[in-house]
């Protein structure tokens, strides 16, 4: 048997406790956040993907899969298939009054998304974080934010590989009397700030924590600032993109540590 996936692991704790809203928005960052394996009518043509629609007493629905095998598992047969992140299938189907049914009959995670749900989760995904003009007075070390944001944040900041250096969490006062907290986000890359802001309102929002508790300010490295974020903040890392590596054969005797072997 192979081993559960993210997504089975979620929706077990979403099914374990019908009652939490914090289960079921685990599960649905999951399933934003994974890659699924879309069934197609006919093979891709260009940069066109035609889905397979199947009708039920339910609606219509499109069928996806966390894993290739599970695909081919369910279909039985050889069938064209797209990989798409779940946000990317989401915003597919929006407006379009068509959910998802996902891992149907060959997982734990089988279940039918309907269309409102669908919608539901494209408003979600689609919503932008407010820009804030205030300037700061001070920041302090951060307190009070619930263990499962910071859970969230971090997991959700490790899908940003290479779009910043670092980032920081701190408590921050605004010279207009306000206090909050702030994500400092050091040396974004550039045309990055709108992924990384919108990627935070989505911890946030998947967390079940207000949407205004949290303020992102992007800094470059050489900033005062961010000598004060490193001092008191708490620090995410970002994962960094390997650099590519170049393949230099080595000629047989060139290198006289290492003789050639004789025969």
């Amino acid at each position: 048997m192979s081993l559960p996936t993210q997504l089975d692991q979620a929706h077990a704790q979403m099914e374990a406790d019908p009652s939490s809203d914090a289960a079921r928005l685990r599960f649905y960052e999951r399933l934003s956040d994974c890659e699924l394996f879309v069934m197609l009518e006919k093979e891709v043509q260009g940069e066109t993907i035609e889905p397979a629609l199947f009708d039920t007493p339910d609606g219509r629905f499109v069928l996806v899969f966390d894993r290739e095998e599970r695909l081919a598992e369910f279909a039985g047969r050889a069938v064209p298939y797209a990989a798409l992140s779940g946000r990317g299938i989401v915003q597919m189907l929006a407006g379009q009054q068509i959910g998802m049914g996902v891992n149907l009959e060959v997982a734990p995670s089988a279940m039918l998304i309907p269309p409102e749900a669908v919608t539901w989760l494209q408003e979600t995904l689609g919503h932008a974080p407010d820009k804030v003009e205030a300037e700061v007075e001070s920041f302090l070390p951060p307190k009070g934010l619930p263990e499962a944001f910071l859970t969230a944040l971090d997991a959700k900041l490790a899908t940003a590989a290479g779009l910043a250096h670092s980032a920081y969490l701190v408590g921050v006062t605004y010279q207009s009397g306000g206090r909050g907290h702030l994500l400092g986000i050091v040396d974004a890359k550039e045309g990055a700030q709108s992924a990384l802001a919108r990627a935070v309102s989505e911890a946030l929002t998947f967390s079940g924590i207000e949407a205004g508790a949290l303020d992102v300010g992007f800094f470059a490295q050489s900033d005062v600032a961010a000598a004060s974020l490193a001092r008191v903040g708490l620090r995410f890392e970002l994962p960094q993109p390997q650099e590519a590596q170049v393949y230099q054969p080595t000629i047989p005797g060139s290198d006289p540590d290492k003789p050639p072997r004789l025969k």
